[in-house]
């Protein structure tokens, strides 16, 4: 039983979902939890040191797990590992009241470290991406008052104006709104845009992986990690997409929640493609600016 043995688990990739035949079920991730037994000597903890032990050891192990093979919709099963493998390390979790805790009370607390980690992760990103997350928590792609996007604005250090001009989002007529992938302009150059945040490049990848697939995906990829400015990080993207997964889940935005997934399940081919069309274009160069002076 869990209670009483545990080890770290392990994501094994699934098959990309173009590789399986229409009408059949396969998973996108399965999860291994290898069992060994416990040694006699194990120590006891109380609720507060096991809530510390997973504080502690989760963050890194759910990050590992992000940035392999696991998808958005697999993550809390596979944070099981990890967290049962601190809870069963003791004989015993003694809960405030003296008894035992169970392993169902042990998974809530898992499930809580998961949250707090993810949100803590937002840290990560750039102002904008952190307004976009915060707004999107509140209203998805709803609409929400001017007032209350300025407010939000202020307090990471950007404006609802900025972010209009950027292209995330319309502001009109004392109603702010993000844009879907869908209504982004199909003519953007990444290389031309003064400032792409992490929220942008997700918003643009999601939108040309689903009407174009895979190789405009990479290539756009390609081009956003080739900005001068270094903005694009392939890894903050990917860990923005199981951020806005986990948010979607959880308002219910079913639609949502499964282009995300879709677009982390996908990362490896997108990098693949990605590699394919810099290794076709060849380092990417700038323009040099002449003088030229009489003779």
């Amino acid at each position: 039983m869990l209670g009483d043995h545990g080890d770290l688990a392990s994501p094994n990739r699934g098959g990309h979902p173009t590789d399986r035949k229409s009408g059949t079920n396969a998973l996108a991730s399965s999860i291994v939890l290898a069992l060994r037994p416990r040694p006699d000597d194990a120590p006891t903890t109380d609720r507060r040191g096991f809530i510390a032990a997973l504080q502690a050891e989760l963050p890194d192990a759910l990050r590992k797990l992000q940035q392999g093979a696991i998808a958005p919709v697999d993550l809390p099963q596979a944070a099981i590992g990890p967290g049962m493998a601190v809870f069963s390390r003791y004989t015993s979790v003694v809960e405030p009241d003296g008894s035992p805790m169970t392993v169902r009370s042990a998974l809530a607390r898992i499930n809580a470290i998961l949250d707090e980690v993810l949100s803590e992760q937002e840290g990560d990103f750039d102002q904008t991406t952190r307004w976009a997350l915060a707004w999107y928590r509140q209203y998805g792609y709803g609409t929400g008052d001017f007032g209350d996007a300025d407010n939000l604005a202020r307090a990471r250090n950007t404006s609802v104006d900025t972010m209009a001009r950027d292209g995330i989002l319309t502001s009109r007529a004392g109603k702010v709104t993000l844009l879907r992938p869908s209504d982004l302009d199909p003519a953007y150059d990444v290389l031309l845009d003064d400032h792409t945040s992490a929220w942008e490049a997700l918003h643009h990848l999601s939108r040309l992986l689903e009407r174009d697939g895979i190789s405009a995906a990479g290539t756009f990829l390609d081009a956003a990690m080739s900005r001068p400015d270094g903005a694009v990080e392939a890894d903050l993207v990917k860990e923005l997409a199981f951020q806005l997964f986990h948010i979607a889940e959880k308002r219910g935005a079913t639609k949502d929640a499964l282009a995300f997934n879709t677009l982390v399940t996908s990362w490896p081919d997108i990098i693949d493609a990605s590699r394919a069309a810099r290794d076709t274009t060849g380092p990417r160069q700038t323009q040099s600016t002449f003088d030229f002076e009489e003779a």
